[in-house]
């Protein structure tokens, strides 16, 4: 109903509320991403909690990267993962908490993925059964078999300074402007193009319509013949854009996983600090 190229990226309220009280064969693994004390509260029938709050990388060479992504391998593993069962995840809305576990599952090959537009508040909205119940967490032997084209590391981002691809910074206003420092050095990747990641979003918390996403990033220059790579502080904004072009049907997007934290700390990589009117000075 709203235009998407990818609509199976996302399911409805409505729609996962027909599939969890069908057949028990035909039931997704539901992976809610909310604080502890959300999931207990209530959360939807059948949901597993697993919170990744928190779990970042500030080092993208390859030996610290290989041992992050097998660490939340396991983890996914562990909370039920497993490549012939669908997984749909959700947190309170349609946030970075739910767009970083679905960009993990993609990287990792996971062939069916989709996150509850609106997350726990449209449930709630609508109407449909919540409970405080909580079965142990179904574990697996899964192994993904990882996507390399889906992830960037600080190399990847250097290598693509003045070429083609499109930098896309989801952070805050602030943070893109220096003046809000959460790094060794504070400002944004140089010629980065900024869309804070709140801006894929109706006031309802759901995705917005296709052609809405599809115009704000044109007009900003981030068009679907372009490779695009996005960071925020963490890679959770930063997965939240990927997962918003995905629905676009963007071709050739990445998400970088050390993202601001390890480029701005690391003095050897340039910096830009955009000012009020977009003009821009080196470091």
């Amino acid at each position: 109903m709203k235009g998407y190229a990818n609509p199976h990226l996302l399911v409805s309220a409505r729609e996962l509320a027909g599939i969890v009280s069908g057949p028990e064969s035909a039931r997704p693994l539901i992976l809610d991403l909310r604080p502890p004390d959300a999931y207990t509260q209530g959360h939807v029938p059948g949901a597993v909690h697993l919170d990744l709050w928190g779990v970042s990388l500030i080092d993208t060479d390859p030996a610290p990267l290989n041992a992050f992504m097998w660490m939340i391998e396991h983890v996914l593993a562990g909370h039920g993962v497993d490549r012939g069962r669908s997984v749909v995840v959700y947190d309170e809305h349609s946030g970075m908490r739910a767009a970083r576990a679905f960009w993990f599952l993609e990287y990792f090959g996971h062939p069916n993925v989709r996150v509850l537009d609106g997350g726990f508040g449209s449930w709630a909205r609508e109407g449909f059964p919540i409970t405080r119940d909580a079965d142990p967490a179904p574990k697996s032997e899964w192994t993904g078999q990882r996507v390399a084209h889906t992830i960037a590391t600080w190399k990847d981002v250097k290598a693509a300074l003045g070429s083609d691809t499109v930098i896309l910074d989801t952070r805050s206003d602030d943070e893109y402007c220096g003046t809000a420092v959460r790094a060794k050095r504070g400002g944004a990747v140089p010629g980065a193009v900024h869309i804070e990641w709140t801006q894929n979003l109706t006031p309802e918390g759901e995705f917005k319509p296709a052609a809405a996403l599809r115009a704000m990033y044109e007009d900003a220059g981030v068009t679907p013949d372009r490779e695009v790579i996005t960071y925020c502080q963490g890679g959770y904004r930063a997965a939240h854009a990927y997962l918003a072009l995905r629905l676009l049907g963007y071709p050739r997007v990445r998400t970088y996983v050390g993202s601001w934290k390890e480029w701005g700390d690391r003095e050897d990589l340039p910096v830009e600090i955009p000012n009020a009117d977009a003009r821009t000075r080196s470091l």
